[in-house]
């Protein structure tokens, strides 16, 4: 006979949310109640398990002499303890819930502190914790207060009959690993340790435990309607307003409401007997009605962008300067809405959002992605012992942030496949906050929420849903349901590496379907942490380069800033796209210029144009000769005039390529950003580009020199036929065909992807080598040298045959006119197809007329504005994390690239092209993992002269490049006219 004792799990694998804490309560911001800020210098002890050390350090006079210093808020892996792992989905332990490994990292920390001399008597006191990954154990001066899960929430702990006036010991022992830790698999690094701030804060007889402001907006009479619950009751006064009246009661009064375009506040105060706090009260009114979310009445389109918390140095413990630039960068680049992917907030980030003006979906700390490898078996949402753990976040992230007008959803979490415990939560959430909508896109049958949502659906499907005609869901109940809510897509357009491309095809589909309410960009920031090379130079690192057995690589740095936050390309992009103001030509055919006409179109949901000042300039290649101010009407949302532009200026040359530039403008400095912000701009044309270097006088023709053939300016091998100087200027790499670009993450694809993987296509095809033969070396009495290869890969019977015929003219330019044929059948579009050629290092200064003045590709050209710009070679790199495809300059009419004496060369196209120069070859780029991996030539600055380009697309999580973005393997003529500067 044998007997089997179950020995209870320790708090840290056990379901439960914790013990010993408060019941949450709203993050007060601003009180009379005294605080004291525990941040600073902790000593610190890491153990390589959770049972390696006992608990005798918590005790007062512990000697942790011997210990190192850590800082809080911080991660010990940030600070030589351990390294951070980065993963996507799977877990980076064993999948047996609740249990973790014993190789369970654990640290110790201590703080000894003593009260200010004016710490209140009497009253009780709390120790706050905002935010500890992933498990925490309490004790202050030697005694247990209790345990808590949930890293991005907060917990508090009634401790005011332990204070003593000095040397309060406080000890908090913190496990990397918890059963929390299933349920916070979030697609970003895992970084242990105390990272939000702790707090000591004072709690005097009458204090308020809860309040909720309650701050409706009846948009048919402009009257909003205040109530504030409250325990204790107390009283509210609301100056601005008139306003004096106990908490439980209602007050109407006209009022501006709140919203993310008018981002208006009132200043209250709510005083009871023992506290006052001040708040900041915006009236608005959330609701789904007729098949869409509505703002005070009206239907609301999301600019959006996902935002982890993320900082390339200190990791998740972001302060408050860094959250006020993230929203400011956010709010210049038009965007109007965050999803709190996939947690809440440091709780500051919100205020900023109330003040600043920006829509957020509050997201709750939930997401068990891990078990979907394993088709959702034991997921903890569908097991009813993780259920008090589901509720205990949903309650904390409600009742910290139920006070914030900025929030309109309460989101469940993010992948979690489906389960009772996600009913549960939603059940929980409407009956305690109904002025809100519940979001969650995991179960798209929306049994729980009040709007469809998806990730990555790509164009096509979204139209389909915008018709409302999507195919059915198999329940008709819940597809009748489903079919009458509003869209978001709550992640699409994948901001990694160069890209996203599509993003102007999609927000054609949100303004044309008014069921399709916007979206939210995947993601804001880069994730790579910073690291500096031997030689010097600072770069950032990802997934793996700290020696983690499972990881994802880079696909943690999929932002649309770098991880020092600059703005990519794809910023830049976006912005564009989502203008909320419209400037187009007023003609039938949208061109506008000609005729002088321009129409202007109010986009924005609530504000009309007032706040906005309009300007033209009339640019002759590229440069402007004229300029001045648009008198635009206050237009209401949705409005639209045609007004005429004035007559050009004087001053263009004849033939001339001239264009109209208008600009929208911020008449006045705003919270985020100083008077004269561009919010919007167009380009018209108003005379159409000339014919490029077409018909060049004929000059003398070719003659052999030995093994050599002078043209013009010009000297090639006689053999081969390649350029070797140019005016007496080497040509260090021949011109030549090239088709090959070093695939960008959005090329490579991921392997879930439906669609095909170009970047692996071309890499198993071999584009990346491809030989090039000369067939033939032609002189022909007409003046031309003509040069007939094939260029192919290896291994495959398709290839390229290629005519390059080079003629010169008496003013000494040499034209080269190039015809490509593909042979065989390929079976995939081509990555590029132009010249590749290389000049002298010393040509390091470029300058353009064309688009600019960033990067942009066939699907990412939006911002691309025509005009004459100039910058060093080492300036048009775009520095993405993993080196890829960069730098492309589009429409380029003429380039030309000089030394600092003003020597150099001129290039000319017909038609326009894509312009690259960089120090290194793109074989350099494509072996490049990290920036510091690419080593500038000493001798060569390497051109890209690209006839066509391949798109980008999003395929890196999301759709891939649009049909009418690919580069198909077509019959194809182009040429270039090279010119001498001295």
């Amino acid at each position: 006979m044998s007997s089997t004792q179950h020995t209870p799990l320790p708090y840290y694998e056990d379901r439960s949310p914790g013990a010993g804490t408060l019941p949450p309560r709203p993050w007060t911001p601003s009180s009379d109640a005294a605080r004291l800020s525990l941040n600073g210098t902790w000593s610190f002890r890491l153990s390589p398990t959770a049972t390696a050390e006992d608990d005798a350090f918590a005790r007062p006079g512990y000697d942790a002499r011997g210990w190192d210093e850590i800082p809080v808020p911080g991660h010990w892996v940030l600070h030589g303890h351990g390294a951070p792992i980065y993963t996507n989905v799977r877990y980076p332990f064993p999948v047996d819930p609740p249990h973790v490994p014993a190789e369970n990292p654990t640290g110790d920390h201590l703080r000894v502190f003593d009260l200010p001399g004016d710490w209140p008597d009497g009253g009780d006191a709390v120790l706050r914790f905002e935010g500890v990954e992933s498990c925490a154990r309490v004790w202050l001066n030697g005694e247990e207060l209790g345990t808590f899960k949930g890293s991005r929430l907060p917990h508090e702990f009634p401790v005011g009959g332990l204070l003593e006036p000095s040397g309060n010991v406080l000890a908090v022992r913190v496990h990397q690993w918890s059963s929390g830790s299933y349920l916070e698999d979030q697609d970003q690094w895992w970084l242990p340790g105390i990272f939000r701030e702790v707090t000591l804060e004072h709690r005097p007889e009458g204090s308020l435990a809860d309040y909720f402001v309650h701050a409706s907006y009846d948009h048919t009479t402009g009257e909003g309607t205040l109530r504030i619950d409250s325990d204790p009751g107390g009283r509210i006064t609301v100056p601005e307003l008139g306003l004096d009246l106990a908490t439980g009661e209602s007050a109407t009064v006209p009022v501006e409401p709140w919203t993310a375009e008018t981002p208006r506040l009132y200043e209250a105060w709510l005083t009871t007997v023992g506290e006052s706090v001040s708040l900041r009260v915006g009236f608005r009114t959330v609701v789904v009605e007729d098949g869409l979310l509505k703002v005070n009445g009206r239907r609301v389109l999301f600019r959006g962008v996902n935002r982890h918390e993320f900082h390339p140095e200190n990791g998740r413990a972001v302060d408050l300067a860094t959250m006020r630039r993230d929203l400011v960068l956010m709010k210049r680049h038009n965007i109007n809405a965050v999803r709190t992917s996939h947690y809440p907030p440091h709780p500051a980030f919100l205020g900023l959002c109330d003040e600043l003006g920006l829509w957020v979906i509050d997201e709750c700390d939930l997401e068990t992605h891990g078990f979907g490898v394993l088709d959702w078996r034991n997921n903890p949402v569908d097991d009813d012992r993780w259920t008090p753990a589901l509720l205990d976040r949903a309650e904390r992230m409600v009742e910290r942030d139920k006070n914030h007008p900025a929030v309109v959803m309460w989101s469940l979490g993010n992948e979690c496949g489906t389960g009772r415990g996600l009913s549960a939560m939603a059940d929980w959430i409407r009956e305690r906050d109904p002025s809100r909508v519940i979001h969650y896109e995991g179960d798209h049958s929306c049994a729980d929420t009040d709007v469809y949502s998806r990730m990555y659906a790509p164009h096509e499907e979204v139209d389909l849903i915008g018709r409302r005609t999507e195919p059915p869901w198999s329940d008709p109940e819940l597809d009748a349901k489903r079919r009458a809510l509003p869209f978001i897509q709550c992640e699409y357009a994948h901001a990694m590496g160069n890209g996203p491309g599509g993003l102007s095809e999609y927000q054609r589909l949100f303004e044309a379907h008014e069921r399709c309410q916007g979206g939210f960009v995947w993601e804001w920031i880069d994730h790579g942490f910073t690291r500096r090379a031997p030689d010097g130079r600072f770069y950032h690192v990802y997934g793996g380069d700290f020696g983690e057995e499972l990881h994802d690589g880079n696909f943690v740095c999929d932002g649309l800033v770098f991880p020092d936050r600059t703005p990519s390309p794809g910023l830049i992009e976006y912005k564009k796209v989502i203008e909320p103001v419209r400037i187009e030509g007023a003609e039938t055919d949208g061109a506008g210029g000609a005729d002088g006409a321009v129409r202007i179109t109010n986009g924005h949901d609530f504000a009309d144009l007032s706040h906005l000042a309009f300007t033209w300039t009339y640019e002759a290649e590229g440069e402007a000769i004229g300029s001045g101010e648009l008198a635009v009407p206050p237009l209401p949302p949705g409005e639209s005039v045609e007004l005429k532009l004035p007559a050009p200026p004087p001053g263009a040359e004849a033939g001339a390529e001239t264009w109209w530039t208008v600009e929208a403008r911020l008449a006045a400095a705003t919270a985020w950003a100083e008077a004269g912000h561009t919010v919007a701009w167009a380009q018209l044309p108003a005379t159409a580009p000339g014919a490029g270097a077409r018909g060049l006088a004929s000059g003398e023709a070719p003659r052999r020199e030995g093994d050599r053939i002078v043209l013009g300016p010009g000297v090639f091998d006689a053999a081969t036929g390649a350029l070797t100087s140019l005016g007496g200027l080497p040509v260090t790499e021949p011109p030549r065909l090239d088709i090959w670009r070093a695939p960008t993450d959005n090329d490579n694809g991921a392997s879930w992807q439906p669609d095909e993987r170009w970047g692996v296509i071309w890499r198993r095809l071999g584009l990346h080598r491809v030989r090039h033969r000369t067939n033939a070396v032609e002189t022909t009495p007409d003046g031309a040298l003509t040069v007939r290869t094939r260029v192919a890969p290896a291994a495959v019977d398709i290839g390229l045959e290629t005519v390059y015929r080079w003629t010169a003219d008496t003013a000494g330019r040499l034209r080269l006119a190039v015809s490509v044929t593909p042979l065989g059948e390929w079976p995939c579009p081509l990555p590029r197809l132009g010249l590749r050629l290389g000049v002298p290092a010393a040509l390091g200064d470029a300058e353009w007329f064309g688009g600019g003045p960033g990067e942009a590709y066939p699907d990412t050209r939006t911002a691309a504005r025509v005009g004459r710009w100039a910058l060093p070679v080492d300036e048009l790199q775009t520095p993405y994390v993993r080196p890829q495809e960069n730098g492309a300059r589009i429409d380029v009419r003429w380039a030309r690239l000089t030394a600092p004496d003003g020597s150099g060369i001129r290039i000319e196209g017909d038609p326009a092209f894509w312009f690259t120069a960089r120090r290194w070859t793109t074989e350099q780029l494509d072996a490049a993992e990290h920036t510091p991996d690419l080593d500038p030539s000493n001798e060569t600055v390497w051109l890209n002269l690209d006839h066509g380009q391949h798109g980008i697309g999003s395929q890196s999580c999301g759709p891939g490049v649009l049909a009418e973005h690919r580069l198909n393997a077509t019959s194809a003529e182009f040429s270039f006219t090279f010119s001498r500067l001295t």
